[in-house]
């Protein structure tokens, strides 16, 4: 499973006090850690900064680089934010999160796409908004994928989002999101699924035990990505597992490093 860290988000309150300030180090600190942690890219969001996103973006991107080469995940809906980042890019192909469906957004995400040869989370949703069922949002990702490979977009770069929402405001949400991954994969397996995993759980108490619940079931309709907070090694355990158990770690290499280097909560 490809691991996006989720801990440079200026939701967090930690990280929104040190990007005002533009402390340097806590960002350096928390990259750093989920590097070490396992995490494949630094997802990396300061969109709570409505005004100063591109020039805030920019040195995150940076400063996040200063101290580790994984490729960033460029978390913002805002072309000038992405543009800023993409430009001080030097860690690989990045990962721009997201386009959608909804044509003003895909012509403003799509020139940044094909000028920077990145990858890019395409989330099942349009103008309509957020579709209830998984056959409406499968047929939004086969759009989205025709006309991202007409535009030259590969299919093995679209990281395909199912749109997890919140289970406590639909108890038949869950069950959406793994038929949606399940079709995604059957129709364009080689493509990716991700999905932001704490979306599930939001409003509802004892948290991680959902998260973690959930992205056992959603490895095993096929997740091949995810954004989640890489230093919870009881979650990170679940992902070693449930690859293990779904035939995805070949001889059980992945499960047994990660018992030696003491990752594996039980």
């Amino acid at each position: 499973m490809i691991i996006i860290g989720e801990k440079i988000n200026t939701s967090i309150k930690n990280i929104q006090s040190a990007v005002a300030a533009q402390d340097a180090e806590i960002i350096k600190d928390i990259a750093l850690k989920q590097a070490e942690a396992g995490a494949d890219y630094i997802d990396v969001n300061c969109g709570t900064f409505v005004d100063k996103e591109p020039e805030l973006l920019q040195w995150i991107t940076e400063t996040v680089q200063s101290v580790t080469d994984k490729p960033m995940c460029f978390d913002s809906p805002n072309p000038e934010a992405l543009k800023r980042a993409l430009e001080v890019n030097k860690n690989g192909k990045p990962l721009i999160n997201s386009i959608t469906a909804e044509k003003g957004r895909f012509n403003a995400i799509l020139p940044l796409i094909l000028e920077h040869g990145t990858s890019v989370v395409a989330l099942c949703m349009d103008d309509n908004g957020m579709p209830e069922t998984a056959d409406e949002r499968l047929k939004i990702a086969e759009r989205l994928a025709d006309d991202l490979m007409r535009e030259g977009v590969k299919l093995e770069d679209i990281y395909f989002d199912p749109m997890i929402r919140p289970i406590g405001t639909g108890s038949h949400y869950g069950v959406v999101a793994l038929e949606t991954i399940k079709g995604i994969n059957k129709e364009f397996p080689e493509a990716h699924t991700i999905c932001g995993l704490s979306n599930i759980s939001f409003g509802l108490p004892v948290r991680k035990l959902i998260n973690q619940t959930f992205l056992v079931l959603a490895i095993g309709a096929g997740l091949s990505s995810a954004i989640l907070d890489p230093l919870d090694n009881r979650l990170m355990s679940f992902v070693y597992t449930a690859e293990l158990l779904m035939d995805k770690d070949p001889y059980c290499l992945n499960y047994i490093a990660a018992f030696r280097q003491g990752r594996l909560d039980a």
